[in-house]
């Protein structure tokens, strides 16, 4: 009896220490998707397209690529469209990626700082693997690049980007080149110390452009470092003028060069940037309110405009990374009665800002000789700021571009009245994705039939609450920001028809979102949508939102050929990744139809 008890107790232990279990070492990383994002990568940094590794079939946790890698930088995630989700990166910033290859090694994971990304040393032609159930990756060089095939660039126009160039980055509207003829495109004028580079389209971002083959060739007086250039996504190589002058460039398109000649001297003004959502432009460089210098002392700066609420700051350099003129002490209130200090520094830290509390005109003077700052207040704001709502539950989606404005006659009231469909939305007075963002308290808070589940409303950047819509239809919102409330009506039921837009460079508009070629939905058929018109050689997809980033409608294999003899397959899918497209081979005129209810495009060509 006494052996019993004893091995029912030792029994019993046993059971016991199978509930204790413990886990050493890092568990498998479960995803069926993987892409790197960089400019060592084909895709440079494009969030929205980055390029994708594929899963080796013995293993599916095991990724590989084969292919192009430029000198740059490299890092991998898990899914596109977001650069606040985790990130693989290597356990050292700066890991080299090289002729030598790289072993067996370790890497982490993680979102946000440290921002720590492989470093390709040398381009080539590479093979990767990474091992998601161990944690490790592996690279070897197998060849050098292939010489870039020169085929003559046909093009209607070309614009050059950057902060060297009159515009600066102005994509919507950059410098444009005169066309001297079928490839040949000239300008003559200023160019400031800065970066360039060269696009056959406004816009978009996410198209080739004409680079050098090396980053920072150097333009001066002496001419241009090196004459050749690439047409290319990535890496983004730019041309880099070191001293401000007058020049006359000169690209040729058929043989892939650029000339460069000095004319005359150019002296730019001295000029502050200033940015913050206090301002116009918000936190976009691209939109920072330029301060150009006094005529009579190059160390003063006034301005005068108008100022929301917020925060403000200004460099001598469009750098975040740069010093900037601030405030001695944090939030300085600039009100009614001016600034609360005229104390001013110019440092890159601790990010100290200048605090609106009263929105208005103003003129502000930075005396950068004698570091002090002054803000006059000069009358009460004409005209009050307009709130901005996106999200895909509105009609422009997740695009700043195509946000839904709201204006008001009544401060700190804001009334709209439209369709919304299924999805989320949040609101905010900047159009800067890391601005503050008028949103629920609670996440998914629901708008419907009934109205709105909780009238709380907060201000922030994060965490990253939406408004929830579960019924389609039209609606009254309000936005109280003075009371922090808000308030949803359910006026009636709205039949929506989704609108269906085009882009690419086969498309007028190229790969401009705010240029999409727009189909006609049929009044006939639910679901269809036709369009006709002319077609370039190239590709394209199909988009209901404005938004790189959500879905498209696209071939259900890549490269899907779309000719004289129609489209090579009808079945279309709707998806963010792969980014597959139809791909037109003979130009000419089309007539497209795409259903989105049976997912079927239908081609006829025309002449």
């Amino acid at each position: 009896m006494l052996s019993g008890l004893l091995l029912m107790t030792g029994l019993t232990g046993c059971e016991d220490e199978k509930d204790l279990i413990i886990i050493d070492g890092n568990l498998p990383i479960k995803t069926s998707t993987l892409y790197m994002v960089g400019d060592a990568t084909p895709n440079g940094w494009s969030i929205d397209s980055p390029t994708p590794l594929e899963a080796v079939g013995e293993d599916p946790l095991v990724f590989t690529w084969e292919g192009p890698l430029n000198v740059g930088e490299m890092k991998l995630c898990l899914t596109t469209g977001s650069w606040d989700s985790p990130f693989i990166r290597p356990l050292n910033a700066g890991a080299p990626i090289g002729k030598s290859g790289v072993a067996e090694t370790a890497f982490k994971m993680h979102a946000g700082d440290p921002d720590d990304k492989w470093k390709v040393a040398e381009s080539g032609i590479y093979n990767l693997c990474f091992d998601l159930r161990n944690w490790t990756m592996s690279a070897s060089f197998v060849r050098e690049l292939d010489a870039p095939t020169i085929e003559p660039i046909e093009a209607d126009a070309l614009y050059i980007v950057g902060d060297a160039t009159p515009n600066s980055w102005n994509i919507d509207n950059p410098v444009a080149l005169e066309k001297k003829s079928d490839y040949i495109f000239e300008y003559e004028g200023t160019l400031e110390k800065g970066e360039m580079k060269a696009c056959l389209t406004t816009g978009s971002w996410d198209v080739p452009f004409l680079r050098p083959e090396s980053n920072g060739c150097i333009i001066n007086h002496e001419g241009i470092a090196s004459e050749t250039f690439v047409y290319t996504t990535g890496p983004d190589n730019k041309w880099y003028v070191d001293e401000p002058g007058i020049y006359r460039l000169t690209f040729d398109l058929e043989h892939w060069t650029i000339a460069a000649q000095y004319v005359g001297e150019y002296t730019p003004a001295s000029k502050l940037y200033m940015i913050g959502e206090a301002t116009d432009g918000g936190w976009s460089w691209d939109n920072a309110t330029v301060i150009e210098a006094s005529a009579d002392n190059d160390e003063i700066f006034v301005w005068e405009g108008e100022l929301g609420r917020g925060s403000l700051k200004a460099a001598r350099e469009k750098d975040f990374s740069a010093p900037f003129y601030r405030p001695a002490a944090a939030d300085c209130e600039i009100s009614e009665n001016g600034a609360a200090s005229d104390a001013m520094v110019f440092t890159t830290s601790p990010d100290d800002q200048w605090k609106v509390v009263v929105a208005g005109k103003y003129r502000l003077t930075f005396d950068t000789a004698n570091m002090k700052f002054k803000a006059e207040y000069l009358e009460g704001t004409t005209t009050l700021p307009s709130l901005y709502m996106i999200g895909d539950a509105t009609a422009g989606g997740w695009s700043l571009d195509n946000a839904t404005e709201i204006t008001t006659e009544v401060e700190n009231l804001y009334v709209w009245e439209g369709t919304l469909i299924e999805g989320t939305f949040k609101a905010s007075f900047i159009k800067d994705f890391g601005a503050e963002f008028y949103r629920p308290t609670t996440d998914g808070i629901e708008v419907s039939k009934s109205g709105v589940a909780s009238n709380a409303m907060m201000l922030s950047t994060d965490p990253d609450n939406k408004w929830k819509v579960t019924d389609a239809g039209k609606y009254r919102l309000t936005f109280n920001t003075a009371d922090m409330t808000f308030d949803a009506v359910y006026l009636e039921e709205v039949e929506t028809i989704a609108p269906l837009y085009m882009i690419g460079e086969a498309t007028a508009g190229g790969w401009s979102l705010d240029n999409a070629t727009e189909f006609t939905p049929s009044t006939e058929v639910t679901g269809e949508y036709t369009w006709t018109g002319k077609l370039k050689q190239g590709t394209f997809k199909a988009c209901s939102i404005k938004d790189f980033s959500a879905p498209f409608y696209r071939p259900s294999s890549p490269d899907c050929e779309v000719s004289a003899n129609g489209v090579a397959a009808n079945d279309m899918v709707y998806t963010a990744s792969p980014d597959d497209q139809w791909k037109v081979v003979t130009e000419g005129t089309y007539r497209l139809t795409l259903n989105i209810k049976s997912m079927t495009i239908d081609v006829k060509y025309l002449d």
